[in-house]
């Protein structure tokens, strides 16, 4: 027997499915909505609406906008000649957080992955190409992340970009701000000292 009505025991199920969010959470949230103004809740349910109806992915770059090309596409004070290539809006998002890149963005929407079945033809590395051909574009940062998959894309982008004659460079990797280089694994050392720069 349930302790919760079954409205809120729906709703927590609901809310279970999110990533990241466990039963207590749902439950602690679901309470929250519950006793929250009956204006929460609709805002709220609006607001999950129009994420579903009014969102979708720049024909340029693939980053999710309410617009017909996002507002990163769309503004004159960055840098058309150089893009940032991530696997995902998140990565997109955290690298605008940071502030320093003032380019522009392709995300692939996913890694290759050839155990997990996932190849060039599933991610927007075709769209990659198009865009390099059109003649506009002088570098492209390849932002994935440094683990098996992120690696292989990498190199991949490069080898396909190679023939452009274009810059095809690759985030670096290494010792985060404010650690101790007696506590960094071997690996993370490693990739530091191979991608250390004049100073």
């Amino acid at each position: 027997m349930s302790y919760y009505a079954e409205p809120i025991m729906r709703l927590i199920r609901e809310l279970s499915k999110l990533p990241g969010i466990g039963e207590k959470t749902a439950s602690r949230l679901a309470i929250y909505i519950l006793k929250s103004s009956n204006g929460y809740a609709e805002s709220l349910a609006k607001s999950l609406m129009d994420v579903k109806e009014k969102v979708k992915a720049c024909p340029v770059c693939f980053n999710l906008s309410d617009r017909d090309v996002c507002n990163i596409c769309t503004d004159s004070g960055r840098r058309n000649d150089i893009v940032c290539v991530v696997e995902n809006i998140n990565n997109l998002a955290a690298i605008e957080k940071a502030g320093g890149f003032k380019g522009r963005y392709h995300v692939l929407n996913g890694l290759l992955s050839p155990l997990k079945g996932i190849s060039p033809d599933d991610i927007r590395i075709a769209e990659l190409v198009r865009r390099v051909e059109s003649g506009d574009i002088s570098e492209v940062i390849v932002a994935t992340n440094p683990n098996v998959d992120g690696e292989a894309t990498a190199l991949y982008i490069t080898k396909v970009l190679k023939p452009f004659g274009i810059k095809v460079t690759r985030i670096a990797t290494g010792i985060p701000l404010g650690s101790d280089l007696e506590y960094i694994d071997a690996a993370t050392l490693g990739l530091a000292i191979e991608g250390r720069r004049e100073m």
